[in-house]
Formats: structure tokens, C-alpha cells, sequence
């Protein structure tokens, strides 16, 4: 087992139809391998804080999940009732559409409001859904993230299409420099996936595949 990979790792399992007897087990299994955070929808953020709170394990959740396309106020109103529930760190999705209209003082407006409801009390990943941009825009993207004060950038939902590359990801790390926090996530399965990302400039990695990443076993990761 790559004890040192866990930390690195966002045990995950956002699917729809997820029962609370995988949530159990993505907790479990967060305890065993001491994983940075489980990242749950907002449903299952309490009851996750429940059986991790006395733990190092995190619990992470997503905001406007998977689309991006709901209000600011909206994100708003989930960013504070998750960090009720007991989230410490928010993955919110940006409004893809509005960022393709070239609207970006919106798009900064609706992460920066995230950011705000967070506050203190919770790191802010905001995912910019690469496989739907152009390389300019993931460059829009992340440097909008950076100018609102997020803690990270990540690659993707998982919902639409495509997935991190190591392309990305040192696209992303190029554009928000050394100390903001950059999140693979879509498709890492594996450890050779896992350490290229890392190698590209990846300092969090999602994934459902973290039992198999850290043990070294090929994983059947979706997020």
C-alpha cells in the first residue's frame, strides 16, 4: 500500500443512485487509508461528518453539482447549509455557459460568492469542466478562480464527457502558479494514472478509485 498517496486522495462517490451502505463503506474505507477527504453530494455530508469527526479525514462535497447552472444564490444557500452539516471543503461547478458567452465578470461573481459563503470554514475547489473548453478558456477559467480567492481548480464533474489529462493539469498549473491548490478528478483509475497527474502539478486527486490507487490495482474510477 502507497500510504503517501492517500493524502493526496478525495475518496469519491457521487453517482445518483449511491445508498447510504456505499456511502459507509467510502467512510470506512477513508478510515482505513487515512484519505484527505470523502466527497459525497450534500445529502450524505452529515452523516459523514458523523463518522469522521473525531478522524483527520475530511469531508468534502459539491455546490450547483453537476451543471453549475443553478443561481449564485443558490450556491450560496449550499456552500453555508453544507459547512453546517459539517463540509470543510466545497467543489462548486462554474457556470460553463456564461464562461463560453465570454461573460467573466459573472463567472467571477459566482466564485467569488462561494468563496465568501465559505469563508474561514471551508477550502473552495472550483471545477471549470475541461472536457467542454477551449484551451483559452480553461485559462479564463482558472485565472477567474485565482482572482476570487479559491483554494483550487479542478478538471471535472465526471458528468460530461472526458476526464483529467496530464495536459490539463499542467495547463492548470501553469496558469494559477505554485500555491493554489490543483484537483485531477474524471478518470483516474490507477497508480500510474495517479502519478502523473501528480508529477504534472496535481496536489489533490478524485477519485472513486482509491482503494486500487494506493494498493496499486487497476480501479474502475468514474469521478
Amino acid at each position: 500500500m502507497n500510504q503517501n498517496l492517500a493524502k493526496y486522495i478525495d475518496h469519491t462517490q457521487l453517482k445518483p443512485d449511491t445508498t447510504k451502505e456505499q456511502i459507509k463503506k467510502i467512510v470506512d474505507e477513508a478510515l482505513e487509508y487515512e484519505f484527505a477527504s470523502v466527497c459525497v453530494n450534500p445529502h450524505w455530508v452529515s452523516y459523514c461528518f458523523d463518522h469522521l469527526k473525531n478522524s483527520k479525514v475530511k469531508v468534502c462535497t459539491v455546490i450547483g453539482f453537476p451543471l453549475g447552472a443553478t443561481s449564485k444564490e443558490s450556491k450560496v444557500f449550499e456552500t453555508k447549509q453544507a459547512i453546517r452539516d459539517g463540509a470543510s471543503e466545497v467543489d462548486m461547478v462554474i457556470n460553463v455557459g456564461e464562461l463560453k458567452s465570454g461573460n467573466d465578470e459573472f463567472v467571477k461573481a459566482d466564485i467569488q460568492a462561494v468563496v465568501d459563503a465559505a469563508s474561514d470554514n471551508a477550502l473552495t475547489k472550483v471545477i471549470i469542466e475541461t472536457s467542454l473548453l477551449t484551451e483559452d478558456e480553461k485559462v479564463r477559467a482558472c485565472k477567474l478562480a485565482k482572482e476570487a480567492g479559491a483554494d483550487f481548480v479542478k478538471t471535472s464533474t465526471g458528468f460530461s464527457g472526458g476526464g483529467a489529462t496530464v495536459e490539463d493539469i499542467k495547463l492548470m498549473r501553469e496558469t494559477v502558479g505554485p500555491d493554489m491548490g490543483v484537483k485531477a478528478s474524471g478518470g483516474v483509475r490507477d497508480l500510474e494514472a495517479t502519478q502523473a497527474m501528480i508529477a504534472a502539478g496535481a496536489t489533490r486527486i478524485g477519485a472513486s478509485a482509491g482503494v486500487d490507487i494506493v494498493n496499486g490495482n487497476q480501479g474502475n474510477s468514474d469521478y
